[in-house]
Parts: structure tokens; sequence; C-alpha cells
């Protein structure tokens, strides 16, 4: 335990932190950090009622709920064993208590510190927690996490609206996706279908959620561009015509204009409706960019869009097997597809199919 910055410096640090983290498990990192610092704490965790999001150690731990249910365990994991249930007088509590729960050891479990963590209503989100194996917690230390308490549920009061705003945000985009499916009955479900996979295979690569989450809504958008499209050109039953072909590549400009209309969709969503049409050897449209100049949530999207296609019946041809269609992506892996790329969905539609 250090002494370290006054609190009125700590928390002014911690709420600036918390002002800027992209979700409750980076706003809290730090805050546990700060806990087990500053004060006697063995293990230090934030509970909600669903999910335990974040540890001192910033690694995740096991599901767990603070409920008015009695019977449902609370229980934190830290270091190879987990610390005892919280006894079901103590989860009561933390439902109805106004302030902080400060308990003493007993023989069969740690001192706890608890700060329930509320919504205006009074509803209870959840708690942060802090045990130690002996000795009572101080004044300091239960004024600190009286103050970091508050800092958390303006965090996660805040972060809750955004969530509900992304949510409504996400909601409308999948709707201007589905509206060109109303339009061509062929295409029905290929959004769902492409966005799911899509986001399949940015998880297997690792992409971040911010950058998950930009490829999905570029998934929902991709073909936005084909609502301005002529019902001969869009209906046509073979081959396109030279000026139908022409005409049909404008709907990738066209659907990046109409996306740039949605202030909140990220750069890397407007990728993904510029460039799913491009190739890995430069060959594409409509820029002709080649290689990691095609931004990488729009080559994962093209690989994942051409696969759908084949595997669904179109006027001009039947569905192909996925085995057939997975091979046809692999034979365009280094000139068609970016190759790593084509690795992973590989990787995801083996996982999948087994």
């Amino acid at each position: 335990m250090d002494s370290g910055p006054p609190p009125s410096e700590l928390t002014l640090q911690l709420t600036q932190v918390g002002l800027t983290a992209s979700s409750l498990s980076s706003a809290l990192t730090p805050v546990l950090q700060t806990i087990t610092r500053h004060t006697g704490a063995t293990a230090a965790a934030y509970y909600q009622r669903r999910d335990a999001v974040a540890a001192a150690d910033d690694r995740p731990y096991p599901p767990a709920a603070l409920t008015r249910d009695p019977s449902y365990p609370v229980r934190v994991c830290q270091g190879p064993a987990p610390l005892p249930t919280l006894p079901p007088e103590v989860r009561r509590r933390l439902s109805h208590e106004a302030d902080l729960l400060n308990l003493p050891p007993t023989p069969q479990h740690p001192a706890l510190l608890a700060a329930p963590i509320r919504e205006r209503s009074g509803e209870l989100l959840g708690a942060l927690l802090l045990t130690r194996s002996a000795g009572h917690w101080s004044s300091s230390e239960c004024n600190l996490l009286r103050t970091l308490s508050g800092l958390v549920t303006l965090v996660a009061a805040r972060l809750n609206a955004e969530e509900r705003e992304r949510d409504a945000q996400e909601h409308a985009l999948r709707a201007l996706g589905l509206a060109l499916e109303a339009r061509d009955s062929a295409m029905r479900g290929h959004t769902d279908r492409v966005t799911q996979l899509a986001t399949l295979v940015g998880q297997a690569m690792h992409l971040a959620p911010e950058a998950l989450d930009a490829l999905r809504w570029g998934a929902y958008l991709h073909d936005i561009g084909k609502l301005t499209l002529p019902d001969d050109v869009l209906h046509h039953p073979g081959p396109l015509t030279p000026v139908m072909r022409e005409r049909m590549r404008q709907h990738v400009d066209e659907g990046l204009n109409l996306a740039r209309q949605l202030p909140f969709l990220p750069p890397e969503a407007l990728d993904v409706i510029a460039a799913h049409h491009e190739r890995w050897d430069g060959t594409g449209y409509p820029r002709g960019r080649s290689g990691t100049a095609i931004p990488l949530p729009a080559r994962i999207f093209a690989a994942c869009d051409v696969f759908d296609a084949l595997t669904s019946p179109r006027a001009y041809k039947p569905a192909w097997t996925p085995g057939d269609a997975l091979q046809f992506v692999q034979q365009g892996s280094g000139t068609h597809f970016d190759p790593q790329v084509v690795q992973a969905l590989t990787q995801v539609l083996g996982h999948h199919a087994a």
C-alpha cells in the first residue's frame, strides 16, 4: 500500500480516464489498480448483475451476479483459487444498503468492503468489492471506496446511455441494409449472413471490439448504393452488358455518398462500403487499390461477400455447395483475396462445419 497522490488529484485522474473510456472494463481497470495500491485490499473486483467485467490485474472474471435472489452465488476469482462465495446475508444487504458494507473477517470469510453501484432509480447495477484476510477497514479506505464508487456510477451511467444509443444506431443500419433485400428477393438473408460471417472472421483475426463494430456496420450497408440502380440492371437475369456493368459499378460511390450522410459511422465502416470490390492484385474497382492499401475490414468483407454470393441462388446461377465456394475463394488467395483473410475464413468455416 502506498501513499500516492492526494485524493483530489487521484479522483481527477480517474475521472479523466472514466470520461474517455470506451468500455466499462477499460474505465474500471485503473480504478481497481488504484484501490489495491492505496488500500490494504488483497483482492478487488467490480461486479455487474450479469458479469464481473474487470479485475485489478485486468483479467476477466467468470460470470457472476448480484441479484435480489440470495441463492445466486457471487464469486471472485483472484489468483489460482476463488475466494469464498459471499453469504446470502451480504448479497441481500448489497441490494438494500444505502452506502458501504464494512464487514470484519470471520473464520469462514475474509473481511469485506463493498460499495453498491446503483441507477438513479435506486436499482442495483453492481458493486465494487474489496477483500482482505485480516484486520479492519480504516475510515480513509472507506472514504476512498465511497469516492470511487461515485465515479463508477457516473461512468456506468454514461456508458449505459451510449450503449443504448449504439444499439438504436445498429438497428437502424441493419434496417437500411435490409431495404435492398425488400427490393430484390434473391438477396433475402444475405445481409445478416454475410455480416455474421465477416464478424466471425474478424474475431478470428483478433480485431479490436471497435474495429469489429465498424466491420459489422459497414457490412450492413455494403450494397446500399444498389438502391439507386434501375430495375433492368438490378434484376437482369444473365451476364450484364458492358453498359450495365459500368452502371453497376457506380453503386459503390453512390453507396459511399449515402453512408456519409450518417455522421456517427466510423471511417472503417465507410472503408467496407468503398473498397469491398477491390482485389488484392489491384484489378478490382472503383480505385484499383491493391494489397494492404485496401483497408483490412474491406478485405475481410470481400471474401465473405463472395462466399455468401456463391452459396446463394441467383437468377443466373444455382447455389454452390459451401465446399465449392470455399475452394473458389482459396483459389483466389493472393490474387482476388488477402491470403491471411482466406486462411481465417477457412478456419472459421471449418470450425463451424465441425
